[in-house]
């Protein structure tokens, strides 16, 4: 879905005295409350729309819309009948709905009383906390720490009035993209001792039309910045806007960019942008996917602009970055590498395949690791980074590294339902820490339960410090299907970098091993299970086979 909706058909709703403001770009109506539609004359439109046009809407809120064999499964709360009325609360952690009598998410299995926006993943998931003091100034106290830790290497970009970029029609679910999602983050690491304490403080700036531009069209910029003369807008169906968003688009822009100086110059060894909202998937022309600015390309241009000749953008969100793709695709300066859940262009936004390699004299300059399912953990991420992401890094020799980081492929996340632990962020910061001196920048894109994303970011900002990761992940060995995955990046990147050539070499001979061993097996098992039933008796062959005795081989 890189060519999505474009970023100027916004629609703009005057809430406050009723009036639909009128402009010179196309409107396009916000999707209403899937609880409060009856009917839908256009469900077989829908239906027959191309998968890239599916939006995270349409898998946050399905309500029947799209036939079964159609739906995307990672993102399916709990719908209530519609001709009942049932009490229900939100989770605080993951947004999903819940029935009025449980206490515990039937999804995550937080608390619904958790304390974890105010404490972080400190907080117990079980039942409030009497034993931790609150940390009601976490993110007041975030402003003003640039003195306080002048001597060290690792900065923070951060504002407070990112959090007023939030959702104003309120809906049965939460919008999974909101304010509370920072500040668990700011809570996790004001509990530990890192934000205020061990980072300073970047100051924050808004970015200029002037670098806008060289990333977005005119229309995209104004199209955003219209939103603000409205209480609520929609660029689509899932990708909201108030009249601060512009702004908090701005702020969070303005912060990488200045982050990227600052490391480029040295004047900080490495950095993590706490901003919203994301970025990646906001294109030339469109924002989709809860994204308006690309803050990792103004990032990766404004580190050229300070002197980083080569750019290397690594993107673990959970799903393609096609933006980021599309703004650097025909660009050979910048090396976009992607792993994400892909599923033959099933999962959202449908693009990333391992044949997407860039274009106009940039082919291989574009890498894409596309997950073949869900569950995808720490074994898997770890290997593709070992075979594909290092040596590809390696041999482009990086001046500078963003991290697109989203942490919607953690453990727990309902929207990207994989596996990736702490750790596992933890260990993949420490590998690209190894590139390009160690200048480092991590940009926060998506990550919807709370403890998951606070978790890992803390994570992430402790290797940052330089603090080991933890127990070596080296000899980790892949799924069946994550060993496919690389071998077939494999097989195609190296084309373009003659480098792989030895690794798919070997890659490929344990897998034709592991395959004929697991031959050998499957044979052996079935020979052991072809005994005569006949001479055994119905009640006695059943007796040995429940019991594991099946053993006797035909004579």
């Amino acid at each position: 879905m890189g060519n999505g909706s474009s970023g100027g058909a916004v629609e703009t709703n005057r809430l406050a005295n009723g009036e639909a403001s009128e402009s010179s770009f196309h409107k396009q109506a916000a999707q209403a409350d899937a609880n409060d539609v009856v009917a839908d004359p256009e469900a077989p439109a829908k239906r027959a729309r191309l998968q890239r046009d599916l939006t995270f809407e349409d898998v946050y809120q399905n309500d029947g819309v799209f036939d079964d064999e159609d739906e995307d499964s990672d993102w399916e709360p709990f719908q209530l009948p519609k001709c009942v009325e049932i009490k229900r609360w939100s989770c605080k952690n993951c947004t999903m709905a819940n029935l009025d009598g449980d206490d515990c998410c039937q999804i995550c299995g937080e608390h619904r009383d958790s304390k974890i926006i105010s404490h972080g993943f400190y907080a117990s998931p079980l039942a409030q906390d009497e034993d931790l003091t609150e940390v009601q100034e976490s993110i007041k106290g975030l402003k003003d720490v640039g003195s306080q830790v002048a001597n060290s290497s690792t900065a923070i970009g951060f504002d407070e009035r990112m959090l007023l970029h939030a959702e104003v029609e309120k809906k049965s679910v939460p919008h999974p993209e909101r304010p509370d999602r920072l500040r668990a983050i700011a809570a996790s690491l004001a509990r530990a001792g890192i934000f205020p304490g061990k980072c300073y403080s970047v100051p924050a700036r808004e970015i200029t039309p002037e670098e806008l531009i060289t990333v977005h069209s005119l229309d995209h910029i104004e199209s955003v910045e219209v939103t603000t003369e409205s209480i609520s807008s929609y660029f689509t169906s899932d990708t909201y806007a108030n009249q601060h968003s512009a702004l908090a688009a701005r702020l969070a822009a303005g912060l990488c960019a200045d982050l990227a100086s600052a490391i480029v110059s040295g004047r900080a060894k490495n950095g993590f942008a706490l901003v919203r909202p994301p970025g990646h998937h906001a294109g030339v022309r469109h924002a989709m996917g809860f994204c308006l600015h690309n803050n990792a390309a103004v990032a990766a241009l404004a580190a050229q602009a300070a002197g980083a000749r080569k750019v290397l953008i690594l993107d673990w969100d959970v799903h393609h970055g096609n933006g980021t793709q599309e703004i650097f695709e025909q660009n050979k300066s910048v090396l976009y590498i992607s792993l994400h859940r892909h599923e033959g262009g099933k999962f959202y936004p449908g693009t990333g395949a391992a044949e997407e390699v860039g274009s106009m004299g940039a082919e291989g300059y574009c890498v894409n690791i596309p997950w073949s399912r869900g569950g995808v953990g720490d074994n898997d991420y770890n290997f593709a980074f070992q075979h594909v992401v290092l040596p590809i890094a390696s041999k482009f020799n990086p001046d500078f590294t963003i991290v697109s980081a989203g942490f919607d492929a953690a453990r727990g996340d309902p929207l990207g339902c994989c596996d990736v632990t702490p750790s596992g962020y933890a260990h993949m910061t420490h590998m690209l820490n190894a590139l390009s001196g160690g200048k480092l920048l991590v940009i926060l894109e998506g990550g919807y339960n709370l403890r998951s994303i606070s978790s890992s970011a803390t994570a992430v900002i402790k290797v940052l410090l330089g603090e080991s990761p933890g127990c070596e992940l080296e000899n980790s060995f892949p799924s069946k299907a994550g060993l496919q995955t690389v071998l077939e990046v494999l097989k195609i990147q190296m084309n373009f970098w003659p480098s792989l050539g030895p690794i798919y070499v070997n890659l490929e001979s344990q897998w034709r091993m592991y395959c004929f061993e697991n031959k050998r097996k499957q044979i052996k098992k079935r020979r052991r299970l072809l005994v005569p039933m006949w001479r055994w008796g119905r009640k006695r062959f059943l007796f040995h086979f429940l019991n594991g005795h099946l053993n006797v081989k035909s004579e």
